[in-house]
């Protein structure tokens, strides 16, 4: 009998369009990073920091989620620590074959020790460049501004994505909890990154209703969509994202955690593949999620029966939703395209090896 693996999945070429750099650390380097700056945790003990970071069942909502951010975001204070989190993270991806990820986060949220925010940006992209080099990952960096933030501060970051346009950032992101804070007061810095011609995304859809999907394209531009859960209770809405093939960043784990969905069943996106809308999957952050491109993508498949064409396609609307030049996007699908239909799953008889192998078709 055949199935999908993980094994199978951590082959497949991957993107990770929706990960966010401060909720991806690896635990060891949190602990290790706390040591060297003298930073003060909650515990150092591994287990009993996992627990405090982990989401699983014990989160309530969005902002009891954001909660752990205040730990990894404690040594992520200096230079080093963002330069040694960013190449961490692209190395992570690497490992299961991801080959495009955009590592999301905001440069504000840094500099309580006095870093400025330019060398925040530098010290992320120093990172990801020398895990380039190394293992030749691609990336795009987006920076975040902050739903509950002044919109002063938003066109700060927006500033910056115009300073570090074509040096790495690809795209403004507009993140943090929706309730009460609507993304329309943002609109002055999604109008300077437009007018600069640089992509921009916003979280939307995740803790509030279609109303905050309807703003983010409607009143701020948005290309894509970050989560997009409540977008299925407006049809009229719905059938404009899948018209103008605006890109969904579906994070599946996240949405359950937070409860953003009541519950792997409940969550939209079964019907929202079925129903053709561009679905990309991603991880949102590793490390408070416990998860990897391959196991979204295998719990996809666990629960909602997706075949290895499916999940093809869902990969294939990755590579073409990056925030990436059109021809190195097109040269870049026509490439994973053509790997990926190099992999099928060999049907085996029932006294066969009980792993199904990988075969070029």
């Amino acid at each position: 009998m055949s199935e999908i693996t993980q094994e199978l999945l951590a082959k497949l070429p991957k993107t990770d369009l929706h990960c966010h750099l401060d909720g991806s650390l690896r635990l060891d380097t949190v602990l290790d990073l706390a040591k060297k700056q003298r930073v003060k945790l909650p515990t150092f003990d591994r287990g009993e920091l996992f627990k405090l970071l982990y989401a699983g069942e014990h989160v309530e909502s969005l902002d009891d989620y954001l909660r752990a951010f205040d730990i990894t975001l404690s040594v992520m204070q200096t230079e080093e620590g963002l330069e040694r989190a960013a190449y961490e993270l692209a190395a992570d991806a690497h490992a299961e074959n991801v080959r495009y990820i955009e590592v999301r986060y905001s440069p504000l949220l840094h500099v309580r020790e006095g870093l400025r925010p330019s060398q925040v940006v530098e010290a992320v992209l120093r990172g990801l460049r020398t895990a380039k080099r190394e293992l030749g990952i691609r990336y795009g960096v987006i920076l975040c501004a902050i739903r509950s933030q002044p919109p002063e501060q938003s066109l700060r970051i927006a500033e910056l994505c115009v300073a570090f346009k074509n040096r790495g950032v690809v795209g403004f992101d507009l993140a943090g909890s929706e309730i009460n804070f609507p993304a329309k007061v943002h609109k002055g810095a999604f109008q300077l990154v437009i007018d600069n011609n640089i992509n921009c995304t916003a979280h939307a859809g995740e803790s509030f209703g279609p109303d905050s999907v309807h703003q983010a394209i409607h009143k701020c531009g948005a290309h894509r969509i970050g989560h997009g859960t409540r977008l299925g209770e407006n049809g009229d809405l719905l059938n404009f994202v899948n018209d103008h093939r605006i890109p969904l960043e579906v994070c599946p784990s996240s949405n359950v955690q937070t409860r953003a969905a009541a519950s792997w069943e409940a969550h939209p996106v079964d019907f929202y593949v079925d129903y053709g809308l561009r679905v990309t999957i991603n991880t949102d952050n590793r490390l408070m999620s416990d998860t990897t491109m391959t196991k979204e993508l295998y719990l996809c498949h666990q629960h909602y029966g997706w075949s290895l064409a499916t999940l093809k396609e869902i990969i294939i609307s990755g590579f073409k939703s990056a925030f990436m030049p059109y021809r190195e996007k097109a040269d870049l699908v026509a490439e994973v395209s053509k790997e990926l239909a190099t992999y099928s799953l060999a049907t085996y008889s029932e006294d066969a090896a009980a792993k199904p192998k990988l075969t070029a078709s």
